[in-house]
């Protein structure tokens, strides 16, 4: 009788919204999974009473290995990083002594965090990802999952190889239509254009999609996504669209009824969700700490003054956000009220401008 080998662990470097609902679904799947997060409540209550996912979805309760980072022993072949993006190079200069030279770091953040982890590991060793499914930590041991969403894997230079292929299989077991490609960065781009939206929406207390319906911000809205559409394309990037959200109709020549009918499947996808509210709301409403707004729109910023394109709106929305951080400034309405009147002039360079702003 041949003994019984358990397979490697997979480890999930933070366990919130994103880590926490992706692992709870694969040790469900029989999948072991090893779960590391700092916040030692967290880790105490995973350990003594599992990790529970509540939510529309698909109720979960398992019982799961958790550890706080100082604890950690052994390497990992596979570390999903799902930390938020401003985090990345603490968790980095903690996990890099927990992988093998043949191992990855799978990058479950938004924005371009894998060039930050490629710097510290290798390109060799870092994986692309992207997911827009709605989740929020709520309690220790406890996570919410408001909806599914893409989800989507690559590698950096596009190639479709066995450790990639692997790790799309392991994705399906969370998410079944997740999509595996070769033009990751394409998705990257593409999400960071939304964010630019989900930003703005944060700046009110409203939901996600009762600010995008307002139908006074559009003109707003289509001028933050074409500056981050922009920049993406004078650096060569091929957009990629996903859940309503079509990047194309963000073409800084491109019409405007093409990025209000985007605008409108944004609407319908966040009405759909029990996550009303973006992780940035929450960040600022409910958690009162740092957003990611540096880490996702700085390098947008960045990146535009180096390939000459213009991002007064972007840059306009990451002070606000600041000041909200600050106590300097409350979330409401009038924030986008003086957020839109830097995107007239941009509005106007579309082909159908018809005076629509009467701001």
């Amino acid at each position: 009788m041949g003994v019984k080998i358990r397979p490697l662990p997979v480890l999930i470097w933070g366990a919130g919204a994103m880590g926490g609902s992706i692992g709870a679904s694969w040790v469900e799947a029989g999948r072991r999974v090893v779960f590391v997060d700092k916040d030692r409540d967290h880790v105490a209550a995973m350990k003594e009473r599992g990790l529970r996912v509540t939510g529309p979805v698909r109720g979960i309760h398992v019982q799961v290995e958790a550890t706080h980072p100082d604890d950690l022993q052994g390497t990992f072949p596979t570390i999903f990083l799902c930390v938020k993006a401003h985090h990345t190079r603490e968790a980095m200069d903690q996990l890099k002594g927990h992988l093998p030279d043949q191992g990855a770091v799978v990058s479950i953040q938004n924005g371009l965090c894998e060039l930050e982890i490629a710097e510290v590991v290798g390109h060799g060793r870092t994986v692309g990802a992207f997911v827009n499914f709605g989740a929020d930590y709520l309690e220790p041991g406890v996570i919410h999952r408001g909806n599914r969403g893409a989800v989507v894997v690559g590698e950096l230079d596009g190639r479709k190889t066995r450790r990639v292929t692997a790790i799309h299989d392991v994705m399906k077991l969370f998410e079944p239509d997740a999509i595996l490609t070769e033009n990751i960065f394409g998705y990257l781009w593409g999400k960071l254009a939304y964010a630019a939206l989900l930003f703005a929406t944060a700046l009110t207390d409203e939901s996600i999609a009762a600010v995008l319906h307002a139908s006074g911000y559009r003109p707003l809205f289509r001028a933050l996504g074409r500056e981050v559409v922009a920049v993406a394309q004078a650096r060569g990037v091929d957009l990629l669209g996903f859940d309503g959200f079509n990047p194309h109709a963000f073409d800084p020549a491109g019409l405007n009824i093409e990025a209000d009918a985007s605008l409108d499947d944004l609407v319908a996808f966040n009405s759909a969700s029990a996550k009303t509210h973006s992780g940035i709301w929450r960040d600022l409403a409910v958690r009162k700490r740092p957003t990611e707004v540096d880490a996702q729109l700085g390098p947008v910023v960045e990146l535009g003054a180096e390939l000459g394109v213009p991002t007064p709106l972007t840059q306009r929305l990451i002070r606000q956000i600041h000041q909200i951080e600050w106590g300097k400034r409350t979330q409401s309405w009038e924030n986008l009220d003086e957020l839109r009147s830097e995107g007239a002039d941009w509005d106007q360079n579309s082909p159908d401008f018809t005076d629509t702003l009467n701001l």
